[in-house]
């Protein structure tokens, strides 16, 4: 049967190879933690001027028009997401939620914003509804297609959306229950919009708590 033993011997070459790979690459993951302090791998560290923040206009989640300039005296952490969202923006609320509570005192030195990547169906109401089952401290910020387009380029974040597999080709309406792509970092502004840091989703707690005390310590 020389076919099969080809074929034994193929499958066989595959499976090394295949555990030859997925060992460099926990090499690869274990260096990584190693050479980084406990609980800040997937911190982004600031390093020279960042060119993330600036000047913006919005609606907030109770109907407010404000700016930048609304948040400034404060730290603000941010993260880009929409309501529909299933999975990571739910999760990274959550997080910033946990962050929040665990700073103690030290929370009444953050705005904690959520900002819809997601204008067409997250208005103020809808945003107003979903962070109720977040940190009270929450602001929402919408407002029309392009100050949301505006904000993202001022933060570096990219967004677009999924056409549902039953939409039509055809048809230019696409149904409601689209998906957004999205980058998914929580931005750590200072007092003056500056930025601080991005903290990449799934990153502990305990390494944003201590970045973020570190800062506010500056």
């Amino acid at each position: 049967m020389p076919g099969r033993k080809v074929g034994i011997r193929l499958i066989i070459s595959v499976m090394i190879v295949g555990a030859l790979v997925g060992f460099g690459i926990r090499q690869i993951v274990d260096s990584q933690q190693k050479s980084s302090p406990a609980g800040i791998v997937g911190t982004v560290k600031s390093s020279g001027t960042a060119r993330v923040g600036g000047a913006f206009s919005m609606a907030d989640h109770r109907g407010r028009q404000v700016t930048d300039r609304n948040f400034h005296g404060k730290f603000m952490l941010i993260f880009f997401g929409y309501t529909f969202c299933p999975d990571i923006c739910p999760t990274e609320l959550q997080t910033m939620s946990e962050v929040l509570d665990s700073l103690g005192r030290d929370a009444d030195k953050l705005h904690p914003v959520f900002a819809t990547i997601d204008p067409e169906r997250d208005t103020a109401a809808v945003l107003a509804d979903y962070l109720s089952n977040f940190h009270p401290h929450f602001t929402g910020l919408t407002g029309t297609a392009q100050q949301v387009a505006d904000i993202a380029k001022t933060f570096g974040v990219f967004y677009s959306r999924v056409k549902s597999q039953n939409a039509s080709d055809r048809d230019p309406d696409w149904d409601k229950d689209y998906l957004m792509n999205h980058s998914s970092f929580i931005f750590l502004m200072d007092d003056n919009g500056k930025f601080r840091a991005a903290f990449r989703a799934g990153i502990a707690n305990a390494g944003m708590i201590r970045r973020i005390r570190n800062e506010l310590a500056k």
